[in-house]
């Protein structure tokens, strides 16, 4: 299971809105997106094998199910997407929940 959507579902519900996407959903889009930009960039599933050290079997498992170990999940996302953007996820401050935590941090 991708531990990055279940961290990725936790905090949006948090801090951006309630939300009806499961964490099987967002494993699924993640699936997608790495799957569409291997195609992009001309990789079969043994060439980012290759790159990234996953086994071409665990991509294939990947793409049809989304289901990936967490470091696994990031080689190859280094490889297709930027490491940095899943990063800003871990770096976004807290945002305030009423009017008095805005008034306590202005």
């Amino acid at each position: 299971m991708i531990l990055i959507a279940i961290i990725v579902a936790i905090y949006f519900t948090r801090y951006v809105m309630l939300s009806l996407l499961t964490p099987f959903d967002l494993q699924l889009e993640f699936s997608n997106f790495c799957k569409k930009n291997r195609k992009k960039k001309g990789y079969s599933t043994q060439a980012l094998s290759d790159k990234t050290g996953v086994p071409d079997s665990t991509i294939r498992k990947f793409e049809k199910t989304g289901e990936i170990s967490f470091r696994q999940f990031l080689m190859i996302y280094a490889e297709i997407g930027k490491l940095t953007d899943l990063q800003k996820i871990t770096q976004q401050a807290d945002t305030p929940k009423n009017l008095d935590e805005v008034l306590k941090n202005a």
